[in-house]
């Protein structure tokens, strides 16, 4: 049975965060351990891992929970598979220029390091694509049943009401 959608989003932010916070504390002993301060790509993997993993992935999750339709989407399930793919390319890359900087390896400027960084970006485009596909499918959905989720703020009797349709959906 496969994993449901915001179950998966927890798990993979959980990852993510994981990842994001191992990165830095590599980062901060990799580069004390070889008396080098800054100024390479290993200070940008931290960062990256927990906005585009963990901060994504839970708005996702926020966007999954208020438009259930995203969920019956393939494009979504798509696009968070995708994104993935191309974060994985993108801080891998970060991370192996990084730690060649650290170690002082000429290496560390090849293009072929900066063009797997590139790949990830790209892919990351693609995961974009795919979910605003599937947001435009579920934000249609929306659009086409009006009384299942109002923007307009109500109060007294009317939210009672509203809140009682939100619920027996």
């Amino acid at each position: 049975m496969p994993t449901r959608m915001p179950t998966l989003l927890v798990r993979l932010a959980a990852a993510w965060t994981a990842i994001g916070l191992a990165s830095g504390l590599f980062y901060r002993e990799f580069t004390k351990a070889n008396d080098v301060a800054g100024g390479t790509q290993l200070a940008v993997v931290h960062t990256h891992t927990l906005t585009l993993g963990t901060l994504v992935l839970l708005l996702l999750l926020a966007l999954v929970l208020a438009l259930p339709a995203l969920t019956q989407d393939r494009r979504m399930r798509w696009a968070v598979w995708v994104w993935q793919a191309g974060l994985v390319l993108t801080t891998g890359g970060m991370l192996v220029k990084g730690s060649l900087q650290v170690l002082g390896r000429e290496v560390a400027n090849s293009p072929a390091i900066a063009g797997v960084s590139g790949l990830g970006h790209m892919t990351l485009t693609a995961a974009f694509v795919l979910l605003f596909l599937a947001l435009t499918r579920a934000v249609r959905t929306l659009d086409q049943s009006p009384a299942a989720f109002a923007l307009e703020p109500t109060t007294g009797e009317a939210a009672t009401e509203q809140a009682a349709a939100l619920q027996g959906r």
